[in-house]
């Protein structure tokens, strides 16, 4: 099972674990404003270990809108495919307005869990 390091708290995951799920089970309080559905980058990551080579069309889309791209993933749209290591940027600690993190997401990534590669994104 794939071990995700964030914030220097490890786990081992099912790689098919929803990526923002695992973090908030680490003990994260990883922002999620939209509920996991790719619409507000809040839930964003910086990945210095194991980043993925795929991502969906609403996380690429989300990202490129955000200029975003290259910069940041997010978790809503990843899974637990492979060991990774990375940092939240936006939790409910490091943002003073919030009273909580957002809806709780889904357990299966949405709104499409179709994985294309960034070349294929980038075409």
């Amino acid at each position: 099972m794939p071990k995700i390091t964030v914030a220097g708290k490890s786990a081992e995951f099912a790689s098919d674990k929803r990526l923002v799920l695992a973090i908030k089970e680490l003990g994260v309080n990883i922002g999620h404003r939209c509920g996991g559905n790719a619409k507000c980058t809040t839930c964003r990551v910086e990945i210095s270990a194991g980043e993925s080579e795929t991502m969906t069309q609403a996380e690429y889309d989300k990202l490129v809108e955000k200029g975003l791209y290259g910069q940041a993933r997010l978790s809503c749209q990843m899974t637990c495919a492979q060991d990774m290591e990375m940092s939240a940027v936006m939790t409910l600690e490091t943002m003073e307005a919030w009273t909580d993190t957002g809806p709780m997401p889904d357990e299966h990534v949405k709104p499409v869990a179709e994985f294309f590669s960034k070349s294929e994104l980038e075409a």
